[in-house]
């Protein structure tokens, strides 16, 4: 983060950056500050990711996210990077393994050659961007619960709390899903963040929205957040429905992060599927994976035999 001036209104930093004041939303004063320079971006067609366009690139490269074709762009407002990466600790051999390990064990339904045969079209090693934001927060609230309802299903319950968070991760990537990324995000040691000097041997993401645009991300996560504390620690009882969160920043901040993980583009039978390696743990590998047909329609049709069966046999003992 780099801060650049306080907020007129209420003295909140000000980010390289920021159109308007994260706390009370004033419009920042100098709205000519540029982040970063104008640059070409090589753009995904099917995912939207996008990542810095390189010299040596001749031409547009297929995407390192989903190997869908891309084109290059020189977008009119600057394109945001990140301040800070985390290293690769899992090497691409050490990926290769625990993807096949993935594709082994995925149980009875899925082809029993998937590991052994499985074809690696692609493996990618990316940096995919997220925002890393500690805050300060007001939390006002109201919910039904079961709690002190007596005869009725649902009694109203309201309260205020303070919350204070820290090193929470929101995704930023396009090229990465929204559930992948959950599934990668807690296995990251945050502590082992420094600048980004340069992505050797992989790409990184880059942040294709404002940081105006990035608040209300963040605010967003802020919100879910609070309202998931609240039914685990606050709202009492065991059900919930109907709660409303209203949250009043008392602090803000946000660091723009690469988090390293591996992409793997494989085929069975000719068909494309996708499996992702976290960079630091590989024993956080998942993706998309094919059905072994045959035995879910032989299960099927054995399961009215079976129960043909049972029932014989319960027959046979009256």
């Amino acid at each position: 983060m780099s801060v650049v001036g306080k907020c007129h209104r209420c003295a909140t930093d000000l980010e390289d950056g920021d159109l308007r004041c994260s706390i009370c939303g004033t419009i920042a004063p100098a709205l000519d500050r540029v982040v970063g320079e104008v640059q070409r971006i090589v753009r995904c067609d099917e995912c939207g990711a996008a990542v810095a366009h390189r010299a040596e690139d001749a031409m547009s490269p297929a995407c390192r996210f989903c190997r869908a074709p891309t084109k290059i762009e020189t977008p009119q407002n600057p394109m945001e990077t990140a301040e800070l990466m985390l290293p690769f600790v899992i090497s691409s051999d050490r990926a290769v393994v625990a993807m096949r390990r993935f594709l082994g064990s995925l149980g009875f339904f899925r082809p029993s050659d998937l590991s052994r045969s499985a074809s690696v079209d692609s493996v990618a090693a990316v940096w995919f961007a997220a925002w890393i934001f500690d805050a300060r927060a007001d939390v006002t609230w109201a919910a039904d619960s079961d709690h002190g309802s007596g005869r009725s299903d649902w009694a109203p319950h309201a309260g205020r709390v303070k919350f204070d968070w820290r090193n929470v991760v929101v995704s930023a990537s396009r090229g990465l899903a929204r559930d992948e990324v959950h599934k990668l995000i807690p296995a990251y040691d945050l502590g082992q963040a420094a600048p980004i000097a340069g992505a050797s041997g992989g790409q990184v993401e880059s942040f294709d929205v404002e940081r105006s645009a990035a608040r209300q991300h963040v605010l967003d996560a802020i919100h879910t957040i609070a309202a998931e504390q609240l039914k685990q620690h606050h709202i009492p009882g065991s059900r919930f429905r109907k709660v409303n969160v209203s949250a009043l920043l008392e602090g803000l901040t946000t660091r723009r992060f690469a988090l390293p993980a591996y992409v793997f583009v494989y085929r069975y039978e000719g068909r494309p599927y996708r499996a992702i390696v976290h960079g630091q743990n590989d024993a956080v590998t998942f993706g998309t994976a094919p059905l072994a047909w045959g035995k879910i329609v032989l299960t099927v049709l054995a399961v009215p035999a079976v129960i043909a069966a049972v029932i014989a046999a319960i027959a046979l003992t009256r």
